[in-house]
């Protein structure tokens, strides 16, 4: 068997030249950005669409390395699909019910929370915008997922200035090694 793909799955608005997971991508080659067609004005059906059609060229593993709204992507994906998913590692989940989530992604809300049927692992910030640690930790709760709250990072984005950001990658090493 192949070792996992690791599919990178930015949230609104893409993610730039100096987000981690661009650097990921940049760093090892075998990683795949999954692209959207729309990254200003997501769809939800578009962009499940997308992640399960890039799911399904291959019957070896994938691990989701999703950021942001892309978190939503997953649980969506994952309550409608099944593939050779085996691990996802969800940073920032943004909170698609909250108040003030901004307009233009049509159809993540209500947020899935159902068990995923894969590890997983969530990694929130405590001053999150986008997530309180109270509503990732629910998140956790429901999808099955271990929760890493690792202190002020903000959104765990470009503004984080988190460079390569290695503690993800520790993450992804981790939850690589529960993967059967």
């Amino acid at each position: 068997m192949h070792p996992p793909r690791v599919l990178i799955l930015p949230g609104l608005f893409d993610s730039g030249p100096d987000h981690w997971q661009t650097r990921w991508e940049l760093a090892n080659p075998s990683f795949r950005r999954v692209r959207q067609r729309d990254w200003q004005t997501p769809d939800r059906s578009e962009w499940v669409a997308a992640l399960h059609a890039v799911i399904s060229e291959s019957a070896d593993p994938a691990i989701l390395v999703a950021h942001s709204l892309a978190c939503s992507l997953v649980a969506h994906w994952a309550g409608a699909h099944d593939g050779p998913v085996r691990g996802a590692l969800l940073v920032a989940p943004a909170d698609v019910e909250a108040p003030d989530f901004p307009e233009g992604p049509t159809g993540f809300a209500p947020m899935p929370l159902v068990r995923l049927p894969f590890p997983s692992i969530i990694v929130s910030s405590t001053n999150d915008p986008y997530v309180t640690p109270r509503r990732a930790a629910r998140f956790a709760e429901a999808w099955g997922a271990e929760l890493e709250l690792i202190g002020p990072a903000g959104h765990i984005n470009s503004a984080s200035r988190l460079g390569e950001w290695p503690r993800g990658l520790a993450f992804l090493e981790r939850l690589s090694g529960r993967v059967p």
